[in-house]
């Protein structure tokens, strides 16, 4: 059971906590459909066996060591195109959590994986239900490794493996800070200040404004990441003209 008291507006104030589930965007999904919930409510689980990632991809998270949970959003102020920005708040909200314990390592890996150098930390899954041209809902879904030491692959790591306590990490105080700078990053956005969280994230964005070889459409090229434009897709410099990506339509190599 998670007892948390984050000095928060909403946001942690209410929880569904679930010893084990497949997904937590599944169940805050189903949450909005049955009912009206809470904007802020949090589904949290110590075991979820069918998280997944941007692409489909299975997460792998061991049960009771990690973070895995997921938050109910009425973000109404953003309309279909500008869903990119809560991808950015969230960002930012994870990365305000963590930087005090990581670093000038941690960066965030467009469009919206937690990176410490080249291993993944977390990953973000952000789906939205959408009513007309507006977001009605929003389910924010978060994984971040925390104590959990070993991984099927090696691309994979912790908090633990990267900043050691002996005795790991307590979770219900990670998640008690997560909700406080997730929330006031979320309430900055709310109140129409896009242009200081755009330059934080690009600030920390993994490989920005680095030569990098990516691959798109089954061919490798040199780039350089030099924005992300208003509706989330990443501006790569190649060979004197810049090309724009959507998600799912370029991948670094």
């Amino acid at each position: 059971m998670y007892k948390i008291y984050p000095k928060t507006l909403f946001l942690g104030q209410i929880i569904q906590y679930l010893p084990s589930c497949q997904s937590t965007n599944d169940e805050a999904s189903a949450l909005i459909a049955q009912k009206d919930p809470a904007e802020g409510l949090l589904v949290i689980t110590d075991n979820q066996t069918v998280g997944r990632g941007q692409r489909g991809n299975q997460w792998e998270a061991k049960s009771g060591q990690n973070l895995t949970f997921s938050l109910i959003l009425k973000p109404s102020f953003l309309t279909a195109s500008e869903q990119f920005w809560l991808n950015m708040a969230i960002s930012m909200g994870v990365y305000d959590a963590f930087q005090p314990l990581l670093g000038e390592q941690l960066r965030i890996k467009w469009p919206n994986d937690v990176y410490v150098g080249n291993q993944k930390l977390g990953g973000i899954l952000i789906e939205n239900t959408l009513h007309g041209y507006g977001i009605a809902w929003s389910v924010a879904g978060i994984g971040l490794n925390v104590n959990q030491t070993d991984f099927t692959f090696p691309t994979a790591t912790s908090l633990q493996l990267q900043a050691p306590l002996p005795n790991g990490y307590n979770l219900p105080g990670l998640l008690n800070r997560l909700c406080e700078t997730l929330e006031q990053r979320y309430l900055h956005l709310r109140a129409g200040q896009r242009d200081a969280l755009k330059k934080d994230y690009l600030d920390v964005l993994y490989r920005y404004h680095q030569e990098h070889t990516f691959e798109a459409d089954g061919h490798s090229f040199p780039g350089t990441i030099v924005g992300v434009d208003d509706t989330g897709q990443l501006a790569i410099a190649s060979q004197g003209q810049v090309r724009l990506f959507g998600f799912k339509e370029v991948s670094f190599k």
